[in-house]
């Protein structure tokens, strides 16, 4: 179901133009906090020269939420995730290569390390997406250099979207 937006200040005015005013615009301050730290993620990735370094503003993208409280929720699936999914992925991507059955298998792994680790469903498809790029997209390389890249650069990302909760915390919309 579509919404209509209704571009007002906190008042419930049209903003006029004055700066104070776009600046409590929860619609743009949110777009630009969620810019920022995209932005910010993608350089510190590239400072590093990962070869991937968009993984790091994506996670950013996902992780970053209304609160530290949330963000450091998702944080968490999406780092323990990522470690199992890296994890299985070298072993498997160094020993068997990107073979569709040994992929399924490597998934259904994956589901009972979560359950072992005690973490989540959401930790678990974070770490079938992680096995997915380790072991299935085309590199040159070792799968255990791959996979720590992917690491460091959802690392960046969370790291960067948990600074960003603390620094700039999202405004709640005032309806």
């Amino acid at each position: 179901m579509l919404r209509r937006l209704t571009l007002t200040t906190r008042n419930g005015a049209l903003p006029t133009g004055s700066s104070q005013e776009w600046a409590l615009w929860p619609l743009v301050v949110n777009s630009a906090r969620t810019a920022a730290a995209a932005v910010v993620s993608l350089i510190v990735a590239r400072l590093f020269r990962l070869p991937e370094a968009y993984w790091a503003p994506i996670t950013t993208l996902v992780i970053t939420q209304s609160s530290l409280g949330a963000a450091l929720s998702v944080s968490c699936e999406r780092f323990m995730g990522t470690v199992l999914g890296a994890a299985v992925g070298a072993i498997v991507g160094s020993s068997f290569g990107p073979n569709i059955l040994i992929f399924g298998a490597a998934v259904f792994i994956l589901g009972l390390l979560s359950a072992a680790a005690n973490s989540n469903r959401n930790a678990f498809r974070f770490a079938g997406v992680t096995l997915a790029v380790v072991q299935l997209v085309p590199r040159v390389g070792s799968p255990w250099r791959i996979a720590f890249h992917r690491f460091a650069e959802v690392c960046i990302g969370l790291v960067v979207a948990l600074i960003l909760s603390v620094v700039w915390p999202e405004q709640e919309e005032v309806r």
